[in-house]
């Protein structure tokens, strides 16, 4: 649409420049709805622009120095720690994530980065025994890493800075240049990341940030100049990424419907305080958030207790409050998505102990219990914040439980008995088996990502370090 009002513009950054548009997509304020930004929408012409822009910078930072990369990505760290609050307050605005949630995101970014720094500088290969084989005599062998070279990063609404950073820090730290389309949501938190990487000392055309909807998008990870696509976000968008970009290889952070296992030999307040404060925080828009409580039948009524009080306490309302813990969803269609859920989990025989009714955009803490498997508040990722209580009555069978799932990204078990906590991390099939934490729990350098429709490839400044440079083999003779 053309520009009618005097909201906010938004435009892309594309080699060093802000860059807009003759025609706009306009994103509205998740609590209000009403008009917050008009954003550019991009255009083949811009994807020109943009491929021959990254393709420029590359020739130049493929050849700096690990140092150089990684005093600029350190020097971005420092900057981004000066900015937390304008960044933060920014991401509450547009993503409707509560503003102690935001500051927390900015937080880790700023750890991020450096994290990505440190990758940068212990970037490196090994050695080869060639002269283990009769043929390698005289020979000497190694590998080096290399850049791969322009970097398509796709990142979700949820986490606008820290998951756009990890792909944009190790991509930046292994000499790549990037190509960042953000979500329609959160466009603006990219533009000023874009602009801040500048500022630190990469050169114009290594961070580049592109609007559009899914044709461009499509274009965008089919183009021939870009190596890689890193994507973050649902599994059927990741699947027609992963068609759309041939032979090129792709990472995908795709979905996942949580469990969190709770045992009879769980310390099993601290398992329901923790829970409480992760199942519902940022609505539970967060693709690790739990989801599933698999509860031991012999704690289920002390935990559903001590879950729903803790659960009870925490505060509704404007996200940019300072004592907000759960705002508005994303947007209205995510609402209806969440009553048609919470309906057909309710037709099908469940019950809703807490919650379950609108209020505006804000969907409130709900608890439902005694819904069959076949529901799409378990077997879906709700992205919301909904979780169901299930019983189990032993820990196979609690194991067994969070197996029946299509997903498999990361789980939470909550358990003093080491044996079934080994039981749990051989048995469990999922990228990440986390202990006595929920299954949310995460640190930006640990590598993350997961099987089945929860993707492939991993995160994690080292992980993505290596998925985004390949392998060079050297042989001297």
């Amino acid at each position: 649409m053309t520009s009618q009002t005097s909201v906010q513009q938004v435009p892309h950054f594309i080699a060093g420049v802000r860059l807009g548009g003759r025609e706009h997509d306009v994103v509205l304020e998740p609590l209000s709805g009403a008009p917050l930004y008009e954003v550019a929408r991009g255009t083949e012409a811009d994807l020109r622009r943009v491929l021959d822009a990254a393709q420029v910078a590359f020739e130049e930072l493929r050849r700096w120095p690990a140092h150089k990369r990684a005093t600029a990505l350190r020097r971005a760290s420092t900057l981004l720690a000066g900015q937390a609050e304008r960044f933060a307050r920014t991401i509450a605005q547009e993503a409707g994530k509560p503003l102690k949630a935001s500051r927390v995101e900015v937080a880790r970014s700023v750890e991020n980065l450096g994290f990505a720094a440190d990758a940068a500088s212990d970037l490196a290969g090994e050695g080869i025994p060639l002269d283990a084989s009769a043929f390698g005599e005289q020979r000497l062998g190694f590998t080096v890493r290399a850049p791969r070279g322009i970097v398509a990063a796709i990142s979700p609404f949820n986490f606008p800075l820290n998951l756009a950073l990890h792909k944009v820090g190790p991509a930046l730290a292994g000499g790549n240049t990037v190509i960042l389309k953000p979500a329609p949501q959160t466009p603006l938190t990219a533009v000023m990341l874009a602009e801040l990487l500048q500022e630190a000392g990469f050169p114009a055309g290594a961070v580049n940030v592109l609007h559009g909807g899914a044709h461009l998008g499509n274009l965008l990870v089919s183009a021939p100049e870009v190596a890689i696509v890193s994507f973050t976000g649902s599994p059927g968008v990741g699947e027609a990424i992963k068609k759309a970009s041939g032979l090129k290889p792709v990472v995908l952070e795709l979905g996942n419907n949580s469990a969190n296992l709770v045992d009879e030999h769980a310390d099993v307040a601290s398992a329901a305080r923790k829970l409480a404060a992760t199942s519902f925080a940022y609505q539970g828009q967060v693709c690790i958030h739990p989801q599933r409580l698999i509860v031991h039948e012999r704690v289920y009524d002390e935990f559903r207790a001590a879950f729903l009080g803790e659960s009870a306490k925490l505060v509704t309302g404007d996200p940019t409050s300072e004592q907000t813990d759960v705002g508005p969803m994303v947007n209205a269609a995510a609402v209806q998505r969440m009553g048609e859920w919470i309906q057909e989990a309710c037709d099908l025989g469940g019950r809703v102990v807490m919650g379950g009714e609108v209020q505006g955009n804000i969907l409130p803490p709900t608890v439902l219990e005694d819904v069959p498997e076949k529901a799409r508040v378990i077997s879906e990722e709700v992205f919301g914040p909904v979780v169901v209580l299930m019983r189990a009555h032993n820990w196979p069978e609690a194991i067994a439980c969070a197996n029946r799932s299509k997903y498999g990204l990361q789980t939470g078990v909550f358990t003093n008995n080491l044996q079934n906590a080994l039981l749990a991390v051989r048995d469990i099939e999922s990228g990440g088996v986390i202990v006595n934490d929920p299954s949310t729990f995460r640190v930006d350098q640990m590598p993350y990502g997961g099987i089945k429709e929860s993707g492939f490839g991993r995160e994690g400044a080292r992980a993505s370090l290596e998925e985004l440079t390949y392998v060079k083999t050297v042989v001297l003779s």
